[in-house]
């Protein structure tokens, strides 16, 4: 048993540093985004600053604890198979697909940045930086729940939270606007 509180107290902590490295790396995606639409010299300074950093970020952070966060997630389910028996787990494990889809995404985006390729604005990566936000409140409840969590209700919530994030977004997005 101490063992297995080990392996997923490791886990967590791997877990929050990825989500961490993917929030952040987004909004560096937005400072970089619009640290392009500046004039020279500035915008060549401030866009060789950022690659740095999202180098740095994406591969001393980010992917390592991506990697790490599987490997102990993966430990886990080793541990105590019968989790993969339940249907909490089945859905949580979707989330996670997504979470990987989001992840190869970003890295995808990364790649671009890094080549100078602008093809996202950066309110499209304000917004896209939610996707991490909904997915990490659906596994938390999912986790946190489990069999007490009714279905119906947490896919319905989930999709309200998302219009409001969308809204909210809008409003940030007139506020920007008008200063």
């Amino acid at each position: 048993m101490e063992l297995y509180n080990y392996i997923k107290s490791l886990h967590l902590i791997f877990v929050i540093t990825w989500f961490a490295g993917l929030f952040y790396i987004v909004r560096l995606f937005v400072y970089q985004i619009e640290a392009n639409e500046k004039t020279s010299p500035e915008r060549e300074i401030l866009l060789n600053q950022y690659k740095i950093m999202t180098y740095r970020l994406w591969f001393i952070i980010t992917w390592p604890s991506a990697v790490l966060a599987t490997i102990f997630a993966l430990w886990l389910l080793y541990l105590n198979p019968a989790w993969l028996q339940m249907s909490w787990m089945h859905v949580k494990l979707g989330f996670v697909v997504l979470l990987l889809a989001y992840h190869l995404k970003c890295h995808q985006i990364y790649k671009q940045l890094q080549n100078d390729k602008f093809q996202y604005s950066s309110n499209f990566m304000r917004l896209w930086n939610e996707g991490a936000t909904i997915i990490l409140f659906a596994v938390v409840f999912l986790v946190i729940l489990k069999n007490a969590f009714n279905w119906i209700y947490g896919v319905v919530g989930i999709f309200l939270f998302s219009i409001l994030i969308m809204l909210g977004f809008k409003f940030y997005k007139r506020i920007r606007e008008k200063k």
